[in-house]
């Protein structure tokens, strides 16, 4: 069985047809989750690129990987989706994006070359690599934002885009009486992108990723990796005004959000990306465009089914569909992502299965409690091995896939976000070890702790699925902070680093010494079988010593 593994960056999880949306129909999606499960309760390790998408990609919470904030490095020698598909027999392609960073220090201190196969892999996360294109190809005063090269402007280049960084100057911007209209600037995302919609950033890695195909041989899991509907916020024709204002659902928030708010979520208001997302203006321009781009990814998802089933690939492709966080688009007066509410840390998650174990959930949702490190945990399994859980901490969700759920399954869920390297750290007085912040959710309740003195935030989903009632210091609901604390506390002791020695490893070690080397603590040796003292036991060959100053002899002299 082959893994189409497709990620979407800052796709909601109602943004879908299948989800429910009202107006956006992504007939693709839908088509997928029509012959598997969706998930609906999908989280992941860390709403922010970088520190999520590893977590995806080692199987390894936040906090055990210890990639936290976006340019943190992956330390070297941590093992990801790569290392551990190959040890099964199975390559591992990527095709897009990682928003990972290499630990170059690492790297030069083990000796490893970027140009050597493990050096190169160390550097693209474990992947072997058909097409990395990390997607923010901005440039500011003091250089571009990822110094790589972008195979995409390259391409654009060859294509006949002039200048030196035509992702920024036609895949993400629009024209208006001759004029660059930028995509960073919110108020040009009605704007179509001066491209040709076959070359914008969604066609082209569909494209890449048909070439890819068309070559695959052995067993394989690609990683197809889309920047968008990640901002800047602009979409060639015909998706740029697909989506009118009527089609704009209302925002989730309410007043009550901002009178006296936690001091952590009142400094995010302040944000500009929040401040700009209050405005009704803003989204009346981004979410259509936002709906376009999503739209787009669909039709191009369309692409690559349409493929796999005139090859007869569906019947031993297994496709996951998901996102690395979401987006608020000015739900809780809040932009981007980088907070605990739904629409940020919960993500969309389609697998479809074509394994006949499967045949009994195609086309069911499973509202089980997910974490993004259960995908790391899927693969290795789907690939035919055992999954290492003393490295990977998620757990393989092919039992909810074939119909069997385990009776044992997690309780809650764990979210971390560090925000130590932003202004809000510095606008609170919180010193980098303190910025940091936790979400624990069982499915009805959602706390959300805060390092550095903060009171909790705690939200009941049941009777408030809007999040816009603050329960943290609420002394009727002590028990219920005071709980949750006790489901935080349980995941804090967890083992996490014991990485060299599995459980069945250390069972195999158990009273292994008595029969190899040391043999210690013993008062007569009548303690242990006599073989474990056979060396220990029999006549003196040689006398030295005090004892040979008083002239003891050898027994058999």
């Amino acid at each position: 069985m082959n893994i189409l593994f497709v990620m979407y960056d800052q796709l909601r999880f109602d943004y879908l047809s299948c989800a429910g949306h009202p107006f956006l129909q992504t007939p693709n999606f839908d088509r997928v989750a029509s012959q598997g499960v969706r998930f609906t309760n999908a989280y992941v390790q860390s709403p922010i690129c970088g520190a999520s998408r590893m977590s995806f990609y080692t199987g390894r919470y936040v906090s055990s990987h210890g990639a936290q904030w976006n340019g943190f490095p992956l330390r070297v020698g941590e093992m990801t989706l790569g290392d551990h598909l190959r040890d099964a027999g199975m390559a591992c392609w990527l095709l897009g994006k990682t928003h990972m960073k290499a630990d170059a220090k690492g790297m030069a201190r083990l000796g490893l070359s970027p140009s050597s196969i493990i050096g190169a892999r160390q550097a693209d996360c474990g992947f072997d690599t058909w097409a990395r294109d990390d997607g923010l190809w901005a440039q500011g005063p003091d250089g571009f934002y990822d110094a790589k090269r972008s195979p995409y402007n390259e391409y654009l280049k060859s294509k006949g885009y002039d200048g030196e960084n035509p992702w920024a100057d036609y895949a993400n911007a629009g024209t208006a009486g001759g004029e660059l209209a930028s995509g960073w600037m919110f108020e040009n995302a009605d704007k179509p992108a001066n491209i040709r919609e076959e070359d914008s950033e969604t066609p082209w890695l569909t494209t890449e990723t048909l070439r890819f195909l068309e070559q695959a041989e052995g067993n394989w899991c690609a990683h197809v990796s889309y920047i968008k509907p990640h901002w800047p916020y602009i979409v060639p024709a015909p998706y740029h005004d697909m989506y009118g204002h009527n089609t704009i659902q209302r925002p989730v928030r309410h007043q009550t959000e901002l009178d006296d708010p936690h001091p952590v979520l009142g400094a995010y208001h302040q944000t500009r990306v929040a401040q700009a997302f209050q405005q009704d203006e803003v989204r009346d321009k981004v979410i259509p465009a936002y709906m376009g781009l999503i739209k787009q990814c669909d039709d191009q998802l369309g692409r690559i089914l349409d493929y796999l089933e005139q090859t007869d690939q569906m019947k031993h492709t297994m496709i996951v569909l998901t996102s690395d966080h979401g987006d608020y688009l000015g739900d809780h007066w809040l932009g981007e992502k980088d907070f605990f509410h739904e629409a940020s840390v919960k993500i969309p998650l389609i697998i479809y299965d074509p394994r006949p174990e499967a045949d009994a959930t195609r086309g069911t949702t499973s509202d089980a409690l997910v974490e993004s490190i259960d995908i790391a945990a899927t693969f290795v399994e789907a690939a035919g091995s055992d999954v290492p859980d003393h490295i990977i901490e998620g757990r393989s969700l092919t039992p909810w896939l074939h119909g069997a759920p385990p009776e044992d399954w997690r309780e809650f869920v764990i979210s971390e976000y560090d925000y130590s390297v932003t202004p809000r750290a510095e606008q609170l007085g919180v010193s980098p070890r303190d910025a940091r912040m936790f979400m624990v959710f069982d499915g009805r309740w959602k706390l959300i702790h805060f390092e550095g003195g903060f009171r909790p935030m705690l939200f009941d989903l049941e009777t408030d699925p809007d999040e816009f009632v603050d329960l943290g210091d609420s002394a009727d609901h002590a028990e219920e902070v005071a709980r949750m604390y006790d489901y935080l506390a349980q995941w804090g002791r967890r083992m996490s680093q014991r990485v060299t020695r599995s459980d069945a490893d250390i069972q195999s070690m158990r009273g292994a010494s008595m029969r190899r080397g040391v043999l210690p603590f013993l008062v007569d040796g009548s303690e242990v079988p006599p073989q474990f003292t056979e060396k220990y036991r029999g006549l003196t060959r040689q006398i030295h010593g005090p004892a040979a100053s008083r002239g003891e002899e050898r027994h058999d002299a």
